[in-house]
């Protein structure tokens, strides 16, 4: 199951509350926890290609900052990062990253940006939004992981604020068509933000073999997602669908629709959509 890739290390706790949380899969077997961790709990990431990656957890001040959701790891970072660290998944679709610019966006703790940077990208921005309780978080995870091992054969890693759709500023400026990968795990639950983001992924996105790869879960609804993905909103920014699909959290993959009527909210935790875009042709 993908959660097995990960356990949550911190302080014992005795608040009823917290242990009746630690204990639902035990009482519901086929629930799962799509959220991991805490500002008082760490996440490890345990790669068998990179042994085990200890990831902190931001502490957003204020309610604004907290509606981002950047303090917990969603399934959907696990998803992508899985992907890119086996650069080949069951079916033969490429993952690879090997000689990328690669940025990725919305990054939470930097899951899948620091996996893509030990997998061989010749350099990887992982960014979020300008808010420094989120990027110093992903700095320290940046510094505990990476930096402080010593990779022999790490390339360029930088951490840079960006907010989606503001793309006057210098960094936006001077990396237009400059990532031959990019990265979005879980940022499609807000509807009002579908067209800031997808102007900053076909904005940062290489125009000739440039890829997007985006992983979201359905536990905010099927209905916030799907219009992500609508033909005439992606045509506005100049992108279109490479291919798209539905996968649960033990493998099993089907076809991506956009409405199965009423859904079982504990079945609907379990699944993923995942998505390849491209500069539209033409």
């Amino acid at each position: 199951m993908l959660t097995d890739k990960i356990r949550v290390s911190g302080p014992e706790s005795n608040d009823p509350e917290d242990i009746l949380f630690s204990t639902l899969g035990v009482i519901f077997p086929d629930d799962i926890t799509n959220q991991h961790g805490d500002s008082t709990s760490s996440v490890i990431y345990l790669s068998s290609t990179f042994g085990s990656l200890t990831l902190s957890l931001a502490d957003p001040q204020g309610e604004d900052n907290r509606r981002l959701f950047s303090h917990f790891l969603w399934n959907a970072g696990l998803q992508l990062a899985e992907f890119i660290e086996l650069g080949k998944d069951e079916v033969g679709r490429e993952w690879s990253v090997k000689g990328e610019r690669v940025l990725e966006l919305g990054a939470g703790t930097g899951l899948a940006g620091m996996v893509a940077a030990l997998s061989g990208a010749r350099e990887t921005v992982i960014s979020d939004y300008p808010a420094e309780e989120v990027l110093g978080n992903i700095r320290a995870n940046v510094e505990r992981n990476l930096r402080a091992k010593n990779h022999s054969s790490l390339g360029q890693v930088e951490v840079q604020g960006h907010e989606w759709g503001v793309l006057t500023d210098e960094f936006s400026r001077e990396n237009k068509g400059g990532f031959g990968r990019v990265l979005v795990a879980d940022c499609l639950w807000m509807p009002w933000q579908h067209g800031n983001l997808l102007g900053s992924i076909s904005h940062f996105l290489e125009e000739e073999g440039g890829r997007a790869w985006v992983v979201a879960g359905f536990h905010t609804g099927r209905e916030k997602m799907r219009g992500f993905y609508g033909e005439e909103r992606l045509k506005e920014v100049g992108l279109e669908v490479e291919g798209i699909w539905e996968r649960n959290a033990d493998g099993r993959e089907r076809e991506w629709v956009t409405d199965r009527g009423i859904e079982d909210v504990t079945e609907r935790k379990r699944w993923l959509v995942c998505a390849v875009l491209r500069k539209r042709k033409g």
